[in-house]
């Protein structure tokens, strides 16, 4: 089974499980769909990227040639959305194509039958970790890939992983600190959907602390109304009133009739957040945007990659939530 990213931080799964297809960028190689020898492309990389390291173009190439020539129709491919966790599993039903009119991300493209999903929670650690890694392209270990077919097909994992490690494929030319900050990202997730429901709460409201917010949190009860109420003099006379829900329910998306349920709007300068560790629909999406009240949905992502940008900002209870630690790396 294959692993095929959908572009920095997922941004195209969607379009992958809507349009049923995967792909791989590196347009500026040119259509690799006929090409029989790799040095071909390493040739084209030189020319297309000159001021690339050898070694960079060597791995471009290398990716286009393996994602056009080894991929094979009926192999298993997946690919992995971080706003709501999941790995989208499938077969290969085509031979590698070539859009010149596409986006870099995913240009050179195969069509994939999409068959499953398992959500990132279900799996194993020792098969998170070797997920982690954010190459474009990867074979799965047989122990991971007969994990992730049981989940997605319903059969249940029989047999413990032991610790897996990375796929032994050459390494990207991407910025190395990209790559440890996108897997720093999906580990600060991991951490986060451990919370429970009260500490996910004190969590979003530690960063709308962060923010310059004061913040008012509900208890649980039958019919809370909201879950914490941000303003910027803890009082609600100084406008806006930010009006937050959380659900911190992995797996379980939040529709438009959810968004339509937020209690905001009863005041003219209120503003809504809406919290979801599941993500949305479209059509929560569509009612945010198109609602007479200022609505904000935060998926897991969202939220996670916030408090890293705030997390100076995050006072002492918030960093007992979610202890991080900062990491300098060298520019240039």
């Amino acid at each position: 089974m294959w692993m095929v990213r959908a572009g920095r931080g997922g941004i195209y799964a969607a379009e992958f499980i809507d349009k049923s297809y995967v792909g791989i960028g590196w347009t500026a190689l040119g259509d690799p769909t006929g090409v029989a020898d790799k040095a071909v492309l390493i040739a084209a990389a030189a020319v297309a990227y000159p001021h690339a390291t050898e070694q960079s173009r060597f791995v471009s190439a290398g990716i286009v040639f393996r994602f056009v020539s080894e991929l094979k129709v009926g192999d298993g491919v997946m690919t992995y959305d971080p706003a709501t966790r999941t790995y989208h599993v499938g077969d290969i039903r085509g031979a590698a194509t070539w859009r010149d009119d596409s986006e870099d991300a995913r240009s050179t493209q195969r069509q994939v039958k999409w068959t499953g999903s398992v959500l990132r929670d279900e799996l194993s650690a020792a098969a998170r970790n070797s997920l982690g890694s954010t190459l474009t392209l990867f074979l799965l270990s047989a122990p991971v890939a007969a994990e992730v077919h049981a989940l997605a097909s319903g059969t249940g994992v029989t047999t413990p992983l032991a610790e897996v490690p990375l796929d032994a494929v050459a390494p990207e030319p991407v910025d190395a600190f990209a790559r440890i900050e996108e897997e720093a990202v999906e580990r600060i997730k991991d951490r986060i959907v451990r919370l429970t429901w009260e500490q996910m709460q004190d969590l979003v409201a530690a960063l709308l602390r962060a923010m310059g917010y004061r913040t008012s949190v509900a208890s649980r009860g039958p019919d809370r109304g909201r879950d914490i109420l941000a303003t910027p003099d803890g009082l609600g006379f100084k406008p806006p009133r930010i009006i937050v829900e959380v659900k911190h329910r992995p797996g379980q998306t939040m529709g438009a009739p959810d968004v339509r349920a937020l209690p905001v709007g009863r005041q003219a300068d209120d503003r809504g957040l809406f919290v979801s560790t599941g993500g949305f629909s479209r059509e929560a999406y569509y009612e945010a945007e198109h609602g007479k009240v200022p609505i904000t949905l935060m998926t897991l992502d969202d939220l996670t990659r916030a408090i890293i940008d705030l997390y100076p900002q995050f006072d002492d209870a918030g960093r007992a939530l979610l202890p991080l630690r900062r990491l300098y790396w060298p520019v240039g």
